[in-house]
């Protein structure tokens, strides 16, 4: 029953991400998935029916890809209807995908499943990929690449994360390069070491390229 839940959701989901240009496509849920399960196998930790629904739905109820948040969760909740799933089940992922996000600020979680499930989302917005994903995000909310004008924000409400001026290349010290940090699971944080590294060569290359000096 769990693999035709599973399959039925990768089609749900596919279904509602697969126009996505935000970096929140249905290729991002399928590495978070992919991350996901292999962290827990690598901690030996976690229910991986929990891990891999919550990995896939995470998304669907983000304010960023609904006009608005209730309008998300009715479209999860109606989604659950259909599966059939217990209702213990289906509290267990929607607590993981209500308490993960950066933007929810939650600092200690519900369960070792939600730890993994944000350690996987979290690698997916580092290093050569997360890059990719700043730049796509940020030209979809109409953000400069880089302004030098703008100053990093530090503490900021959630609103404020959300719709405040900034640039992709000031994402990187308002999120990216604090996420390894963040991470949950001594897999997770092996994973990272190289991408942040990646990041921070990024950066010194574009400086150097934005300040042409030939």
């Amino acid at each position: 029953m769990q693999k035709n839940i599973i399959k039925q959701t990768e089609s749900f989901v596919y279904e509602q991400l697969k126009s996505d240009a935000s970096g929140h496509d249905w290729f991002h849920i399928d590495r978070v998935r992919k991350l996901a399960l292999h962290i827990a196998r690598e901690e030996n930790k976690g229910n991986e029916f929990i891990i891999e629904m919550a990995s896939l739905l995470h998304d669907i109820p983000d304010d960023k890809l609904n006009d608005h948040a209730e309008l998300g969760w009715n479209k999860l909740d109606e989604w659950f209807r259909e599966t059939g799933l217990d209702l213990d089940t289906i509290q267990d992922i929607k607590q993981i995908v209500s308490t993960i996000s950066y933007s929810s600020g939650e600092k200690s979680l519900p369960s070792i499943e939600a730890e993994i499930v944000q350690d996987a989302d979290r690698l997916d917005a580092i290093g050569a990929i997360g890059i990719a994903r700043t730049f796509a995000y940020g030209g979809k909310k109409g953000q400069p690449m880089y302004d030098p004008a703008l100053k990093v924000r530090e503490d900021m409400t959630k609103q404020e994360y959300r719709m405040g001026k900034s640039s992709s290349i000031h994402h990187f010290y308002e999120k990216l390069l604090r996420l390894q940090e963040l991470l949950n699971t001594d897999t997770a944080k092996k994973i990272a070491s190289e991408r942040h590294e990646y990041m921070v060569r990024f950066l010194e290359e574009f400086y150097k390229e934005w300040d042409v000096r030939l």
